[in-house]
Order: C-alpha cells, then structure tokens, then sequence
C-alpha cells in the first residue's frame, strides 16, 4: 500500500531540507524508508531523521563490521558516530548526530 501523497510530499520536503547534497541512490533508499509502513505515526520529518541515521550507518560506516567482530549494537554504533557525522556533512546535512543522543 502506497503512503497518502501528502506524506510523501511531506517527506520530500524534509529530505531536501535536510540532505541538499546527498547522493540520489542515497535518497531514494532513505526516502523508501521513511515512508515504510512502520514509520506511518512518526511526523515526517523524525521519520526522514531516523531513516537518514540508519541507512548512513549501515551503508557507510564500520557498523556491519563491528557487529560482526563482537561488537553489541550500543558499542557499535558509538564506535561510528564520527563516521555517520562525516557523512552527513559532506551531504551539507543541516542537521548531524549527537554522540550524548542515546535514543540513536
């Protein structure tokens, strides 16, 4: 089931406010996520938020790699803040994660 067009219009805007550099393939994957059914009560703009956090962590950071090496998820996604912030600032995203956030 596709999500109404005002929230994928909604999405739109926060993802371009939000990442004006990022890559294309990088959009449509963080776009398809937070449009996914189970981000449909989140106001588009956290939804865009945490699909943006995720995707840049599993695709370009040490994340998978750390898991992998034992690492637990907490440990691991300490371990790539820096790298999740390098990215997004590169993308000239106006908004970078806070390594005392706990909730991501």
């Amino acid at each position: 089931m596709n999500p109404p067009t005002g929230r994928r219009r909604s999405v739109a805007k926060s993802l371009t406010a939000l990442l004006p550099l990022a890559p294309y393939s990088d959009i449509e994957a963080i776009r398809a996520d937070a449009l996914a059914i189970h981000m449909k009560t989140l106001p588009p703009s956290i939804a865009v938020w945490l699909a943006t956090v995720a995707h840049v962590r599993h695709a370009h950071t040490d994340y998978e790699k750390l898991l992998s090496e034992g690492y637990d998820r907490d440990s691991a996604r300490f371990f790539v803040i820096g790298q999740i912030n390098e990215t997004l600032t590169r993308w000239r995203a106006t908004r970078l994660l806070d390594p005392d956030d706990e909730d991501v």
